[in-house]
């Protein structure tokens, strides 16, 4: 078993935010799509579990909730720590956003059936995490956290973008991208098993950050970034994570959802 690393967190300053210019070279003007399908997502949180601006759930699910509908066809509904089952039947995608302290058989195998009926699921940071058996839930996303096996760090990171510049969801993007967040390693379950996207270093190795994985029909995309409030603010997260969603509704990746990342 790996060693327990406890970190204080100290307190963060918000990073500057990210000038106008590198945004619009990275990202050009996107515009909404014409005449898009309509799409039914689900954002699912609970309270908040940290301090000011940290880990603040209901606040990311009030703020999508608001900023997804912007797009087109986009229809919002909510849930509360889990989705419902007619949720489960109605959604085309879910966004999951909190800490599952109590994952359960009965919660596997409504993922798992989403899933293999085609469902879209996007994994924020926390949603990562499993206190017991994160096997079971690395066998849905990829990789999971776990409390004494994994280790974490808040403060400042370069994002390297792994894959080729072509993926479509890193299209465009700066090859290193800073932010001040949340780091976690190592994670349980092998890395061989995700398209990875994204990486961080720490204690001289490169670390899964973000990355994607088709589970049958199914579709997922994760971001271990996501512990401040100010990182759902900033547009390089917003296009990443904006474009993972599309990715897993197999919607155009860079076109869909690329002008919410500026609103």
């Amino acid at each position: 078993m790996l060693a327990c690393v406890t970190r204080l967190n100290a307190a963060q300053e918000a990073p500057p935010k990210r000038p106008a210019a590198e945004v619009k070279a990275a990202l050009g003007e996107p515009k909404p799509v014409s005449n898009p399908r309509a799409i039914k997502l689900t954002l699912v949180a609970s309270k908040q579990d940290h301090g000011p601006g940290e880990h603040d759930y209901p606040a990311w699910q009030t703020n999508w909730s608001r900023l997804l509908p912007k797009s087109k066809g986009v229809q919002v509904a909510t849930a509360w720590q889990w989705p419902t089952a007619e949720q489960f039947k109605d959604t085309d995608a879910f966004l999951f956003y909190y800490w599952n302290h109590n994952w359960s058989a009965e919660q596997y195998s409504q993922l798992d059936a989403f899933l293999e009926r085609g469902g879209g699921v996007v994994i924020l940071h926390s949603a990562s995490i499993a206190d017991k058996q994160p096997e079971d839930l690395a066998k849905r996303i990829g990789l999971a956290f776990q409390p004494g096996r994994s280790k974490f760090r808040h403060g400042a990171l370069e994002l390297k973008l792994a894959a080729s510049a072509e993926h479509p969801i890193l299209r465009g993007l700066p090859r290193t991208i800073h932010f001040v967040d949340e780091s976690y390693w190592p994670m349980i379950g092998d890395p061989k098993d995700v398209d990875l996207l994204a990486t961080a270093d720490e204690e001289g190795k490169s670390w899964p950050m973000m990355w994607t994985l088709q589970k049958g029909r199914g579709r997922i995309f994760v971001s271990i970034l996501g512990h401040y409030s100010w990182t759902y603010e900033d547009p390089f997260f917003r296009a990443l994570t904006l474009r993972g969603l599309a990715w897993t509704l197999s919607e155009p990746t860079t076109t869909r959802f690329d002008h919410l990342a500026v609103e």
